[in-house]
């Protein structure tokens, strides 16, 4: 609970902005901004997964790092971060920024959102390298066991991203623009503090200069252990821009709004289940390190409950009062129509889906990013592609949603069968290192 509590908050705070951002959008801008915001997912999904696949994996590196006592190689992955992530920034904002508007097109936007979209997005893009930097650093902290540091980065940036936004919106008449703005400066002013951080002399992992150059071996192990979040990530901008231009398609420019406010929605229960993961990570990739296998799985044990707890109360939600919440986004009633209709049925396998987003961080918390990989894909890529190819054609905008649910179903059988395979190959594990350790007593 000391980690994963801190970034419950810090990602339920993060969530909570997105949403009142979008409230203000759709108030402040109108409902098809919120359709231009729906569109911008894919890029901004496809910038988090490169993000991600630093951040997560060099965090994921240095918990194991740690738990062997290897403070040197620490700092190393420190150092390796900070470059990379520039790289990765600056080769995603270039080629994007040079073709936005073509890219937005064809991510399912119309002549009606694409100025919400662009608008958003030229100032999101150029803001990239500051925003992977400022994730990156923030697993990092997070897994060199300053949980309640990196809680307090993210709210520093939800606090100052909540008073920038209606300053920028309202106040100064920019639209949505105003709010991309006041999200790129709020993680700028943080990421000076996050920098800070790093610079004490007297703390075991900090920024030092001879670091700060590339490592093959680091690059490459922080490249494998990410690769499952990025293409986890990479895999749901794909997504987004089927489920966009179906929903173009079959419903129109609110239907994707729609999207728009039930992928807000469900992103607050998701979020919290990842501030859960984040919280077992350090302590499943530590404990695995050091061979306590018992503690591995007790780990894992506990995340798993919490989990479904967490994603029932969802459920529940989405079930009893979606009209109630997505009349808080917007007062169009085509558009509130549309996102309930939504709701109720991306929400229906949720009490299990906890389980899944678990189990996919763990494995890559232990370094098997193989079966994490295979996860990833089977709930976004496998088996939602075709459903999101095949339904509409026979139940129209309500095939669009419906393949999210079937989807997730097989991915929660999946996640079963190989966790139930690990958990016993742990087991065994235990069991010799107890049998090596009984010997040495005997000796």
């Amino acid at each position: 609970m000391q980690y994963a509590i801190p970034s419950i908050i810090a990602t339920t705070a993060a969530a909570l902005y997105n949403i009142t951002d979008s409230i203000f959008i759709g108030h402040g801008v109108g409902a098809l901004a919120i359709s231009g915001l729906a569109i911008t997912f894919p890029l901004m999904n496809l910038s988090a997964a490169l993000g991600t696949m630093v951040g997560v994996g060099a965090s994921a590196l240095l918990s194991m790092r740690l738990g062997q006592k290897d403070y040197d190689s620490a700092n190393k992955i420190l150092g390796n971060v900070f470059v990379l992530t520039f790289i990765v920034g600056v080769v995603f904002t270039v080629p994007i920024l040079f073709f936005l508007k073509p890219i937005l097109y064809f991510f399912g936007a119309s002549h009606e959102t694409l100025p919400y979209a662009y608008d958003f997005m030229q100032i999101v893009v150029a803001g990239t390298v500051v925003t992977h930097i400022y994730f990156s650093l923030n697993a990092i902290i997070r897994a060199s066991g300053q949980p309640m540091k990196s809680m307090t980065a993210t709210i520093m940036t939800v606090v100052i991203n909540v008073i920038l936004n209606p300053l920028f919106i309202f106040g100064l008449g920019w639209g949505i623009r105003g709010s991309a703005f006041a999200t790129i400066i709020s993680q700028m002013i943080v990421l000076m503090w996050q920098i800070q951080l790093f610079r004490n002399k007297d703390s075991f992992l900090r920024v030092r200069r001879q670091d700060i150059r590339l490592n093959g071996k680091i690059v490459l192990d922080t490249i494998a252990i990410g690769l499952s979040p990025f293409l986890m990530n990479a895999a749901s901008s794909v997504i987004v821009i089927l489920i966009n231009q179906g929903l173009l398609r079959y419903g129109g420019d609110l239907a994707v709004g729609a999207f728009g406010i039930v992928n807000r929605i469900a992103m607050l229960f998701v979020m919290i289940v990842i501030g859960l993961n984040q919280g077992m990570q350090p302590i499943a990739g530590y404990n695995y390190g050091a061979k306590l296998y018992s503690r591995v799985t007790e780990v894992l044990k506990k995340a798993i409950v919490i989990a479904t707890l967490i994603m029932s109360v969802g459920f529940l939600t989405a079930q009893l009062i979606p009209h109630q919440i997505v009349s808080a986004f917007t007062s169009d009633q085509d558009l509130i129509s549309n996102a309930e209709t939504g709701l109720r049925i991306v929400f229906l396998f949720y009490p299990l889906i906890g389980f899944q987003m678990v189990v996919s961080t763990f494995f890559q918390s232990i370094g098997k990013s193989g079966n994490a990989i295979f996860l990833s894909l089977t709930r976004q890529v496998i088996f939602l592609i075709p459903f999101l190819l095949i339904l509409p054609h026979f139940y129209g905008k309500n095939g669009v949603w419906i393949a999210m649910p079937a989807s997730d179903a097989i991915s929660i059988i999946m996640s079963y069968i190989l966790i139930h395979r690990q958990i016993r190959i742990f087991k065994k594990q235990q069991q010799q290192s107890e049998a090596f350790a009984e010997g040495d007593e005997i000796l």
